[in-house]
């Protein structure tokens, strides 16, 4: 499976950057964090905070990023670059999950500067990492930091304890976790037919192509941040417009997407799905295609992975994907 982001590029709110740590930072950050008003909140920093941990700390942090262990950062003003606090995740590649955190400066406080660098954050990561949930902790005594995770999408799971460096010892935590589910917008239901039933669902046709390069490896696409399973990786294609045959749609969808051009004579039905979301039923057939004119290129900026048929499995997909894999898999 694809490696986690090894070279981070900044992230853009709308009055924020989150961008990698400097060394310049460090003055700054050791002005916000050693003030026992923030630190006492933050499991792993200990207060006093040193000036010189400051320094270890910012160089630790782009070897993790580099490593695609953690990804600590640094949140600044736009206008001016200047920091005003933090945000970050801790990756648990073996749970697909990753820990979010968080801090801002007292003097910044009463500005939504959380809410809007930990949602960006959570946001990017459950599309771009190799993850399939978010977990986060807050003291409960800290209703500030309880309430910026609710605003933001988390889902509060429970009690327990951490130990907290500031205060010498383990302290009562509530705990939340968030999903795709509770970050994206919901998918678009199409209109259902006037007949239909009060109780049904309307059908969605989406046509899916599993392109075949001459290696025999199969195309993925993964769903870019902002849109439904974002995220996860799915064949190539899109809706089926009023109008339009499966084939027609899959011709127009692969030229905008992908940049290359495809006949029906190489599109060859191979399987479909049957899949009942909330708020409506999808329908989509799969086809195989091994020719195509043009080279394949991520249009919309969607990441694309070439994989070969005995790991199809091992890349997230949406619930409607997942049967075709195994079927195309025994194919190939």
């Amino acid at each position: 499976m694809p490696d986690s982001v090894t070279a981070f590029a900044p992230l853009a709110t709308e009055r924020f950057l989150l961008r990698p740590l400097r060394a310049e930072d460090a003055a700054e950050l050791h002005r916000l964090v050693n003030d026992w008003e923030v630190a006492k909140t933050l499991a792993r920093v200990p207060f006093p905070y040193p000036r010189d941990l400051a320094d270890e700390w910012i160089g630790s942090t782009a070897e993790r990023v580099a490593a695609g262990e953690a990804y600590h950062l640094a949140i600044a003003r736009r206008e001016d670059d200047v920091l005003v606090g933090c945000v970050g995740l801790t990756l648990d590649v073996a749970a697909r999950s990753a820990e979010l955190g968080y801090w801002v400066g007292r003097r910044h406080w009463g500005q939504g500067i959380a809410p809007e660098a930990a949602g960006r954050l959570s946001r990017w990561a459950l599309a771009n990492l190799n993850i399939d949930r978010l977990t986060a902790s807050a003291l409960t005594d800290n209703a500030r930091s309880a309430a910026v995770l609710t605003r933001i999408g988390f889902r509060e799971t429970g009690a327990g304890a951490q130990d907290f460096l500031s205060r010498g010892g383990a302290m009562p935590v509530r705990l939340f976790e968030a999903g795709r589910a509770d970050f994206a917008p919901p998918p678009a239901a199409p209109a259902a037919a006037p007949e239909a039933a009060a109780d049904s669902k309307p059908i969605l046709l989406v046509a899916a192509v599993g392109l075949i390069d001459a290696d025999n490896r199969v195309l993925l696409a993964r769903r870019p941040e902002g849109k439904p399973l974002a995220g996860l990786w799915e064949f190539p294609g899109g809706k089926v417009h009023p109008g339009e045959t499966p084939e027609r749609a899959l011709i127009r969808e692969l030229k905008e997407e992908l940049g290359i051009d495809v006949t029906e004579a190489c599109l060859a039905p191979f399987a479909f799905a049957s899949h009942g979301y909330e708020a409506f039923h999808l329908l989509m057939p799969l086809y195989l295609c091994r020719r195509w004119q043009g080279q394949v290129t991520a249009m919309e900026g969607q990441t694309l992975a070439w994989v070969r048929p005995m790991r199809l499995a091992d890349y997230a997909m949406p619930p409607a994907d997942r049967p075709l894999v195994a079927l195309l898999r025994d194919f190939l």
